[in-house]
């Protein structure tokens, strides 16, 4: 990897990083905070749907504000704001206080999501893109392989509000690197004033574009099912399998390695492949194997090593799709390149924490809830890969 990819995927990683450690590290502790706050699972959950709305909404405030005010000023508001939810988290006295902050974290986390990507499309696109792209994404790696088990430990030493403490205390560092390593990457003379009527014209042009929107729900539908285990991972993992919050954390991991592995592929066999034929092999392979662990599970045979097994190789097949869906939703938009991060964004969450609040009544402590809702993102990720890969955007795009 050259520096010039290796420089700004570390520092774009590391502020990145933040978001998806507000919401791993605390799984291993969801059990044991419900108990302590006499709150019921479905709360818990909320907690992580919360942060997802909260998340997604905010993208439409941040991709255009990036547009007309620079990289920069968005992703300090951003950090400012999740650290005033980390703070009523860590001190929240019951769950509906862990609830409101969660929330407010969310909204600050979105900068570090919509904005980075921006960034990433203002430095290269094509496959250039991709790479950095996904080597953004093997710094995040970090946190699903080694924030829950960082939560395991911070929660037999300071208790779950420790766990929140310390997303304070990375808030702050991020504030660092924000200032001391990232430049401005929006020069003044290609910057957006706000203009109302300009933004419903730009969100009427991506709302109606085919390819804008099939491949951001792929995506989106793809990482809700990732959202889905999150959610009730932790209780299914402790409850049917009996794990420590510890081995919860391994068995996370080894599901995490899995997409980042094989994201570290998809720039390379997007370039020897195309990137059209790499996304519809693998959007294929996501759906059969979460389809495939579904009817395992119906046949009472989704026993641990099952789970984890199946769940990576699903994994593994998404890590080729998600780099992928981010670049070529943004490859025909790059003037408007923080409206479409923002609005692809809020929409993939969205998604998400829909889908999360849709199948938890549904949620019973056993395996078989949490496959089927992931089968069914991996079926209508499938079914969105051929209406994205239909239009010629997405030829020209490989």
């Amino acid at each position: 990897m050259t520096d010039r990819i290796l420089r700004p995927a570390l520092v774009l990683g590391l502020l990145s990083c933040i978001g998806p450690f507000a919401i791993d590290m605390y799984l291993p502790a969801m059990p044991e905070i419900g108990a302590a706050l006499g709150a019921p699972v479905t709360a818990m959950q909320t907690t992580i749907t919360a942060y997802f709305i909260a998340f997604g909404l905010a993208q439409l405030v941040y991709g255009p504000w990036a547009d007309r005010a620079g990289r920069k000023q968005p992703l300090y508001a951003g950090i400012a704001i999740f650290l005033a939810g980390s703070v009523i988290c860590t001190f929240a006295p019951d769950a509906g206080w862990l609830i409101a902050g969660r929330f407010v974290q969310g909204l600050g986390g979105a900068a570090l999501m919509v904005v980075p990507r921006a960034i990433i499309r203002d430095m290269y696109t094509g496959h250039a893109a991709t790479r950095l792209m996904a080597a953004v994404m093997l710094v995040i790696s970090v946190s699903p392989m080694l924030a829950p088990l960082a939560g395991a430990g911070l929660m037999a030493v300071t208790g779950w509000r420790g766990i929140f403490a310390t997303l304070l205390v990375a808030g702050v560092a991020s504030l660092l690197i924000l200032a001391l390593a990232q430049p401005e990457t929006l020069r003044p003379d290609q910057r957006q004033p706000f203009d109302m009527a300009a933004t419903l014209r730009g969100a009427r042009r991506l709302l109606t574009d085919r390819g804008f929107m099939g491949l951001t729900f792929l995506g989106g539908f793809g990482m809700a099912s990732f959202f889905v285990f999150i959610a009730s991972a932790s209780f299914v993992y402790t409850e049917s399998f009996g794990l420590t919050p510890t081995g919860f954390s391994l068995a996370f991991a080894i599901n995490a390695i899995g997409f980042f592995a094989a994201s570290q592929a998809a720039g390379p066999l997007g370039m020897r492949l195309g990137a059209r034929r790499v996304m519809a092999w693998a959007a294929l392979g996501f759906a059969l194997a979460t389809a495939g662990l579904l009817v395992l599970a119906l046949l009472q045979l989704a026993t641990l090593a099952v789970c984890v097994a199946g769940l990576f190789l699903a994994n593994a097949c998404l890590g080729l799709v998600i780099p992928t869906t981010m670049v070529m939703a943004l490859d025909d938009h790059g003037d408007i390149a923080g409206l479409a991060s923002s609005l692809g964004g809020t929409l993939q969450m969205l998604a998400g924490g829909l889908m999360i609040a849709a199948t938890g009544p549904f949620f019973d402590g056993t395996p078989t809830p949490m496959l089927a809702a992931i089968a069914l993102c991996g079926i209508l990720a499938l079914v969105l890969s051929r209406v994205a890969l239909s239009r010629p955007q997405a030829e020209r795009a490989a």
